[in-house]
C-alpha cells in the first residue's frame, strides 16, 4: 500500500500583499513521480522553497516520511533525505564535473562538506566510482574532468542532477529539470528518470513541457494564482476544463 512520503498540510504563504500559496495541501505517495504545474507566478518555486526549508510558511505544516519538517534548516531537511534540483543550475564552477559531484556525495556520507577532494578519494575511492557512474548516466563521463563553468546550460542541467542522484535521495525534487535542454537531450532525460522511477525514487518535479510532464507523472497538481485548481492522474488533469482554461487559455492539453 502507498505511503505519503510527503504532506503540504494547509500552506499558506504570502509575500506583502501577494497571496503566493493559499490553502495548499497535497501528498506525495512514496516511489511516485507527482507533477506540479501551472503558468508562471502560479506559486510553484515558493512551494517547492517552503518544502526544503528556504522560505517559512506563514502557516500550515509540512510533513516529510511522517516527521515535521518545517522550522528546519535546508541543509537539515537535505541530510534527511530531501534533494532539490534548481531551476537555474547551482554547481562550483571552478571545480571539475567530477568533483562537482563529489562534494554532495562526501556531504550525505560524512554528515558535513568536504573540499579536501584528493584527501578523500583516496580514502573512499567507492564514492568516486559511484559519483563517476552517475555522471555516466546523465550523459557527462567524458566531459569528468572539464571545469563545470564550461558546459552549456543543458549539461549544467545535467551536472547538478547527478550531484542530486548522488545522494541517494528519499525524496527528489526537480524545479523544470530539462529546461535549456535540446529535444534529444529531453528525452534522455526523461528516459533516465524512468530509470529512476524503477529504482523506487519518489520524484516531484515542476516542469512546464508537457511532454516530460505526461511521459513522467503518475500524479499531477495543478497551481493557478497561488491555489489548487486540480489534481488527479494524468488523464483526470487533460480534461478538466479549470485546467485548460487556467493553464492554456482554453486549448487542450
Amino acid at each position: 500500500m502507498e505511503n505519503a512520503v510527503l504532506h503540504v498540510a494547509d500552506v499558506h504563504k504570502s509575500f506583502g500583499g501577494l497571496h503566493a500559496l493559499s490553502d495548499i495541501d497535497l501528498q506525495v505517495m512514496e516511489g511516485t513521480t507527482h507533477a506540479i504545474i501551472g503558468p508562471n507566478g502560479a506559486g510553484k518555486s515558493t512551494l517547492l522553497n517552503v518544502c526544503i526549508g528556504r522560505l517559512a510558511p506563514d502557516s500550515g505544516a509540512v510533513v516529510f516520511d511522517g516527521e515535521v519538517i518545517t522550522g528546519k534548516k535546508p541543509y537539515e531537511i537535505n541530510q534527511m533525505g530531501v534533494v532539490r534540483v534548481f531551476q537555474t543550475p547551482e554547481i562550483f564552477p571552478d571545480l571539475t564535473l567530477l568533483q562537482n559531484v563529489l562534494v554532495p556525495a562526501f556531504a550525505k556520507h560524512d554528515g558535513a562538506f568536504r573540499f579536501n577532494a584528493v584527501k578523500s578519494l583516496q580514502d573512499r575511492k567507492d564514492i568516486a566510482e559511484e559519483a563517476e557512474l552517475w555522471l555516466g548516466d546523465v550523459g557527462l563521463a567524458a566531459k569528468k574532468d572539464l571545469v563545470a563553468s564550461s558546459l552549456s546550460r543543458g549539461d549544467k542541467r545535467r551536472l547538478e542532477l547527478a550531484m542530486g542522484l548522488v545522494q541517494r535521495p528519499r525524496l527528489l525534487l526537480l524545479d523544470e529539470p530539462t529546461a535549456g535542454m535540446s529535444r534529444h537531450d529531453t528525452n534522455s532525460t526523461v528516459d533516465l528518470l524512468k530509470k529512476i522511477k524503477e529504482r523506487g525514487m519518489t520524484k516531484v518535479i515542476i516542469e512546464h513541457d508537457m511532454h516530460v510532464v505526461f511521459s513522467l507523472a503518475d500524479r499531477i497538481t495543478v497551481l493557478a494564482q497561488g491555489q489548487i485548481i486540480a489534481d488527479g492522474t494524468p488523464d483526470e488533469v487533460k480534461g478538466n476544463p479549470k485546467v485548460q482554461e487556467a493553464y492554456l487559455g482554453g486549448a487542450h492539453l
